[in-house]
């Protein structure tokens, strides 16, 4: 059996006919030798120097880093980074030729989400919501929300507000938001345009 080399050895990579075949058998130093006794490092093996003073040794410790537990709450970040980095790749439509009638906020939100083809962002979303809710008890409350304010001003109410969260949201914040409201996805649409 070969001597595995140290990782702290430079290796000079040289490809040649000779060296070249496939059944060359390739050897990769773990850090131990098979013929010292077992330490607690590694799986039946003994590390290959003695300066490791009561350390772990070298190679165990990047494989500990390199196995790092992911926290749910950082998973939730880089969902919500990927989100935000997703959202303002999404241009805002320029051209709005259409008046569209509509009852309620969502229900505005939702004709536009299908007459352009395109998400609104998760906090436009929440935010029609809310202006729905705000609705409750007030002496309009069942009247259709066109008659109230015209569609075109209420439409592009919508879209500045979705400029907004597009380009300036934080995705920290919206980690934050998700955190503490398990149900964010049902206000995440799942409409991908093409970009």
């Amino acid at each position: 059996m070969k001597r595995a080399m140290s990782w702290k050895e430079q290796v000079d990579v040289i490809s040649s006919d000779d060296s070249s075949s496939s059944d060359s058998e390739i050897e990769v130093n773990d850090g131990c030798d098979q013929n010292l006794p077992v330490n607690q490092w590694c799986d039946g093996k003994q590390p290959d120097n003695d300066e490791s003073d009561g350390k772990q040794p070298m190679n165990n410790v990047a494989l500990a880093q390199l196995s790092k537990e992911i926290t749910p709450e950082d998973a939730l970040v880089r969902r919500a980074e990927m989100y935000q980095v997703y959202m303002k790749q999404i241009p805002i439509p320029t051209h709005r030729g259409s008046v569209i009638p509509f009852n309620t906020w969502m229900g505005l939100g939702k004709s536009i989400k299908q007459l352009y083809g395109q998400p609104l962002h998760y906090l436009t979303n929440s935010l029609l919501r809310q202006w729905d809710q705000l609705r409750i008890g007030s002496e309009d409350e069942n009247k259709p929300l066109d008659t109230i304010i015209h569609p075109c001003k209420a439409e592009a109410a919508i879209w500045l507000m979705e400029e907004v969260h597009r380009c300036t949201s934080s995705h920290l914040h919206l980690a934050k938001i998700w955190h503490f409201d398990p149900m964010h996805h049902t206000f995440v649409d799942n409409i991908f345009p093409q970009l």
